[in-house]
């Protein structure tokens, strides 16, 4: 059993991710344990409570995780900037950064296969445009197309995209998904 402790700024984060991170486990044969220790209050409180995790860890002992995963949305300021500040040197295991550029709701939408799948009308990748709500809208529109009322802005769809997901073929349309993918997979690899 690997312990994964993950960081993440929101709800969306910790659904995407989180199905993410257990079809990557799955297709290596691993069985994870999730163990969430942030899913809201944003960038700044990712950094804050990881740090404060790390700096526990080192004071009270304990048994540190197998991995962190920590995910916060580039919003259009790149990968390095936005993590600046945000993983620490020091931490007691591998961290895996997951920083969609610009928002995770993109990721949702970069197969359309996956998207049929679910909602048995497909969906165009969208382009990438710096645009706070571009992301959230498209999703919603996209499960509008397909005769669906979204009801948690399209969230609530996302373990099932993700399970029906080519991830290889998605992440080959996304630089930061690829990234996230191949970390996570390398960090398992080397477990």
């Amino acid at each position: 059993m690997n312990d994964i402790a993950l960081f993440v700024e929101d709800h969306a984060h910790r659904v995407v991710v989180g199905a993410l991170v257990r079809r990557i486990a799955e297709e290596r044969g691993i069985v994870v344990r999730l163990q969430w220790r942030s899913a809201t209050g944003g960038h700044g409180r990712v950094a804050q409570q990881l740090a404060r995790y790390v700096r526990d860890l080192k004071v009270q002992g304990g048994h540190p995780p197998d991995m962190i995963v920590v995910a916060t949305d580039a919003n259009c300021q790149g990968f390095r900037k936005r993590v600046r500040g945000v993983t620490p040197g020091d931490a007691p295991a591998p961290i895996v950064l997951a920083v969609p550029d610009p928002h995770v709701e993109r990721w949702l939408l970069l197969d359309g296969a996956a998207f049929k799948a679910v909602f048995g009308h497909g969906c165009k990748a969208p382009d990438r445009k710096c645009d706070r709500n571009r992301y959230k809208a498209l999703l919603i529109a996209a499960i509008h197309a397909a005769g669906r009322t979204p009801l948690l802005g399209g969230i609530e769809y996302a373990e099932d995209i993700i399970r029906n997901m080519d991830i290889d073929r998605a992440a080959s349309a996304d630089a930061s998904l690829r990234s996230f993918v191949d970390d996570l997979r390398h960090t398992f690899r080397n477990r």
